[in-house]
This record gives structure tokens, C-alpha cells and sequence, in this order.
């Protein structure tokens, strides 16, 4: 298999926004955790086939604590990007903030860490290309998120 080039994280950078309906909320205006799992599966996927230019599928997702409820009406943002790569798994960190719309106050609820594995066009595990990190503040995520790894392959 011929090198990979390694890719910049911003590379991978992918931001999406959902307003908030009751739908997506329990009696009380809150919204579901579990709704916003599912975005922030859908955000942190997105980046990494952004990255590694493939059909992922989720392997992991770190735990998720809830710093502050998202309400009905807020408008969710979620920003996500490549932090690691292995030969077949990728890392994305989910930034999760919730935004009155109105007054434009937004407050960061949650930040998660998933962890992909890219699929060839048959569903096999296919190598992919390594993220690098431009600058140290992206280094010192890039650090972090092999040390989480590792320690995922420890269990």
C-alpha cells in the first residue's frame, strides 16, 4: 500500500446545527440525551469520512456527561473534528453547544470522544490517512487522544 500523506485536524473540521422541538424533549422542555447522542454520532461520523474519505461506523464513544440541559427551542451546535487515527480507527472530538436563538447566548453543554473504523466498498477495515497536528495546542490533542486510545485498548 503506497504512504499516506498525513492530513491537518481542520481538515476534518464539520459544524452542524439543529433547533431544538418538543419532539426531541420529556414533559419537563428538556431534550433527550439520547437525541443528542445521536447527533453527536451523526457530527463526529461526518468528520471522519471527511478525513479519511470513507464510510466509517461507530466503534466507541467515550462517556458523555451533560453539563447543562439543552432546552426546546435552543438551537444545537455541534462542531467536530479529527483528533486521532490508527490504521483503521479514527477518533473525532464533538463540541456540543446549545444557543438561544433569540438572545444569542450559547453554552457549551457537553464535549464527547468517538472513535470510527473507515470500511472499504465490501465493509472490510481499510487503512487510512494519518491526521497531523499544525500547531502545539493541536498537538497536545493529538497527545491526548493517543493516550485515550490506549488506554481503550486496555480494557
Amino acid at each position: 500500500m503506497p504512504e499516506l500523506t498525513p492530513k491537518p485536524m481542520r481538515a476534518s473540521r464539520i459544524s452542524i446545527a439543529q433547533l431544538m422541538q418538543p419532539e426531541h424533549a420529556n414533559n419537563l422542555g428538556n431534550v433527550h440525551g439520547g437525541w443528542i447522542m445521536k447527533l453527536v454520532d451523526e457530527c463526529g461520523a461526518l468528520a471522519c469520512m471527511r478525513h479519511a474519505q470513507r464510510r466509517v461506523v461507530t466503534v466507541f464513544m467515550d462517556s458523555m456527561t451533560f453539563h447543562q440541559p439543552i432546552k426546546i427551542g435552543d438551537l444545537v451546535i455541534l462542531t467536530a473534528e479529527v483528533t486521532y487515527t490508527g490504521r483503521t480507527s479514527v477518533e473525532a472530538e464533538v463540541h456540543v453547544e446549545a444557543e438561544n436563538p433569540v438572545t444569542g447566548v450559547k453554552t457549551h453543554t457537553n464535549t464527547a470522544y468517538v472513535v470510527y473504523v473507515a470500511l472499504d466498498e465490501i465493509g472490510q477495515p481499510v487503512a487510512i490517512t494519518p491526521v497531523m497536528a499544525e500547531n502545539p495546542s493541536e498537538q497536545e490533542r493529538l497527545d491526548a487522544a493517543k493516550l485515550r486510545q490506549a488506554a481503550r485498548l486496555k480494557k
